[in-house]
């Protein structure tokens, strides 16, 4: 593909998220010695949170992104974490986009902002993977578990990533956080928001097992190669932290316990996977604890449940940003519509368990 093409599930720049396009040509071509413009610059549908950019100059193509205009809760849209993470990645097994430069200079187009490079490929937006044959969607899936396994297995230590976060008590410290940004954002009282937080507190689980933690892992965000079912880049880092491989891993699994053809979270609930070609949730877990030589065993369904909190927590965040009018998309305000079914489907899982009373 051409630079000067601009990719599927691109648009004109939205009006909430327009910036100085000559200040970042000049910025560009100060700190990218052989960028030859002039630049073309569409935004990708996708990017909730940090609004994301295809910026296309002759025959080179970056993808941008940088924090949302507005009044932002604190510690959110972190695109430096995205960066110094990407570059910590970057000739490791776990595949990224090749990093080109960070400005924090706010004064440029009005928040931080960092380049990568464009990675071609495909992009999957329903995890059913409709049109393809069993044994590729079999294939595909295999190859999200190997590439999890592989950042779960990645030496943090090594790369210089000891202070990325903490490595202890992050289960705890995750549900005080999210806890945080849901009263920040809520827009209304939600009382089984509260008795879930409750029942997670109760439950935390004793091991300290620390890894990268993406916060974001599913198909979504990953590029395949344009013909083979293989991973060639992981987006979206802005979550990223050290963290319990087994949040990760329950978070790419939620999948399964989502509706089919639900507008914002879809998934395989009502839906013969296994004529399909995917793998079911136990066979793609004991893929992962194979790969690494971590079984979550019974703490499985506690991790499934502290996923459906974090992820209502920011599909609250994202409602919220609707309301305010600068939310990076239109399908934003159907996050309060997802909002109450994920929390809906946590207290299913915890009625599963005998104990939906939170005690």
């Amino acid at each position: 593909m051409q630079a000067a093409t601009p990719p599927a599930g691109t648009t004109e720049i939205r009006a909430a998220h327009r910036f100085d396009l000559a200040a970042l040509e000049r910025y560009m071509a100060e700190h990218l010695p052989r960028l030859s413009g002039p630049l073309a610059v569409r935004q990708f549908e996708g990017g909730q949170s940090n609004p994301t950019f295809h910026v296309a100059a002759a025959d080179q193509a970056y993808v941008l992104r940088k924090k949302p205009p507005g009044k932002l809760l604190p510690s959110a849209h972190a695109v430096d974490r995205e960066y110094r993470i990407l570059r910590a990645l970057a000739g490791s097994a776990v595949p990224v986009p090749h990093t080109r430069l960070f400005c924090a200079d706010a004064a440029v187009i009005g928040t931080e902002f960092y380049l990568m490079d464009y990675v071609p490929g495909r992009i999957f937006a329903d995890p059913l993977l409709p049109g393809m044959a069993a044994a590729e969607r079999r294939a595909i899936y295999d190859s999200m578990n190997a590439t999890l396994a592989e950042l779960h297995r990645f030496d943090w230590r090594a790369a210089g990533l000891a202070d990325f976060g903490r490595s202890e008590n992050y289960v705890a410290r995750q549900i005080a956080r999210w806890s945080r940004q849901y009263e920040d954002s809520k827009t209304g009282d939600v009382p089984a928001m509260e008795k879930l937080r409750h029942w997670l507190e109760q439950r935390i689980p004793a091991d300290e097992i620390t890894a990268i933690a993406h916060g974001d892992f599913r198909i979504g965000n990953l590029i395949f190669d344009p013909s083979e079912p293989r991973v060639v880049a992981v987006l979206d880092w802005e979550l990223a932290t050290l963290g319990h491989p087994f949040a990760d891993l329950a978070y790419n699994c939620l999948a399964y316990h989502w509706p089919a053809k639900h507008e914002v979270a879809p998934g395989f609930d009502g839906v013969d996977i296994a004529a399909l070609g995917i793998p079911s949730e136990a066979e793609y877990v004991a893929a992962y604890a194979r790969r690494t030589g971590r079984d979550p065993g019974a703490a499985f369904t506690f991790f499934l449940a502290f996923s459906l909190f974090r992820i209502a927590a920011i599909q609250q965040g994202v409602y919220a940003r609707a309301l305010q009018g600068n939310a990076s998309s239109e399908r934003a305000a159907k996050f309060g519509a997802a909002f109450a079914m994920t929390v809906e489907r946590a207290w299913a899982l915890v009625a599963a368990l005998g104990d939906g009373e939170g005690g």
